[in-house]
């Protein structure tokens, strides 16, 4: 996908595309009235002048397109081979544990339980015992901060989705 095909999609195809990135309608909705971008930079701003105009529930329907972290199984799969998981980001780590998948299964239930919606991270260049330690401490977080953190960490996501599906090869500049 170029600028120049997102720009001429109409209505309902962008929206289709953008909310790959991002499931918040309201997010979506104004990523598609923002058309047409000039450039990768311009598309980023735009998403970021958004994102920091979204509310609780806003946050809350994006959070609820990711899939939940808590079977073992899907656990084992997604950390069989953690140079793999991250592009060869995380060269020398090794492979996830058995007590570590346990770990993390259960770690997300408590954070469900807590919070009332999933872990938010952006698992980017993350092993699973690396996520084990974030997603433990933030289960002390305050529920109004850890909103906030999941957010944050929601847009991080959604930066590097619009950098992916547009085939950038850059990273987006983090904040």
């Amino acid at each position: 996908m170029t600028l120049s095909e997102l720009n001429s999609l109409n209505e309902q195809q962008a929206a289709e595309l953008f909310h790959q990135c991002c499931a918040s309608s309201h997010w979506v909705e104004c990523m598609v009235a923002a058309r047409p971008y000039a450039n990768l930079e311009s598309l980023l701003v735009a998403s970021d002048a958004v994102w920091s105009h979204c509310t609780k529930d806003d946050y809350l329907e994006a959070f609820d397109a990711h899939p939940k972290i808590g079977d073992i199984n899907s656990l084992k799969e997604k950390y069989a081979n953690t140079q793999t998981m991250a592009g060869h980001e995380q060269s020398g780590v090794n492979e996830a544990s058995e007590q570590t998948l346990t770990a993390l299964a259960d770690g997300n239930s408590q954070y469900e339980k807590r919070f009332g919606y999933i872990f938010i991270v952006c698992a980017t260049g993350k092993s699973a015992s690396e996520m084990l330690s974030l997603l433990e401490q933030r289960l002390g977080n305050e529920p109004a901060d850890e909103l906030l953190i999941a957010a944050s960490e929601q847009h991080k996501i959604t930066r590097i989705r619009l950098c992916k599906w547009l085939k950038n090869t850059s990273k987006p500049k983090e904040e």
